[in-house]
């Protein structure tokens, strides 16, 4: 199994949410990914009582619970499940895109990705932060490193998006 672990606290700063890495904090060296145009665009929306409400996407809904470990019910899913089933998901496809650009396309047809992402508070700033950790299996390490490169999801922890939160 190929491990790769990504750690990214969260700074929460308005109107923008920044990401930060864990490790040496040089904002000059950061940038951050911009779009020249979009291609797709998914909608969400969260109601009732935030990590107790529910969430809704294009026909899509989920009831929300806080984990037991926060002091919730456990009796539903979590924004941390979330995240974690879209990073595993994309970084998965970006795997398999990159394998068939580099003429390996058998190299990702078993590939198993498992994230985990952790709530907590981070040690360099206030309030909470995710880490999240990455193993990966069934796939060399040029693969790997390839497909990490290309994820949507790892290129906006490790170099940041633009996210703009307005008043409705």
């Amino acid at each position: 199994m190929l491990n790769i672990a990504t750690r990214t606290a969260f700074r929460a700063s308005f109107p923008r949410l920044c990401a930060l890495p864990t490790t040496t904090l040089n904002y000059s060296a950061r940038s951050i990914v911009t779009l020249k145009d979009h291609k797709y665009t998914a909608h969400a929306t969260a109601k009732g009582l935030g990590r107790n409400g529910e969430v809704k996407s294009n026909g899509f809904q989920l009831d929300l619970a806080t984990p037991k470990e926060l002091g919730g019910t456990g009796k539903g899913q979590n924004p941390e499940q979330l995240f974690a089933m879209g990073y595993a998901s994309c970084l998965l496809g970006a795997i398999q895109m990159m394998a068939g650009r580099m003429g390996k396309p058998d190299n990702a047809k078993k590939a198993v990705v498992h994230t985990s992402v952790h709530l907590g508070e981070p040690n360099e700033i206030g309030g909470f932060g995710l880490a999240v950790d990455i193993k990966v299996e069934g796939v060399d390490e040029d693969v790997l490193k390839a497909g990490h490169e290309a994820c949507p999801y790892s290129r906006a922890l490790q170099h940041g998006v633009v996210v703009n939160v307005s008043k409705a």
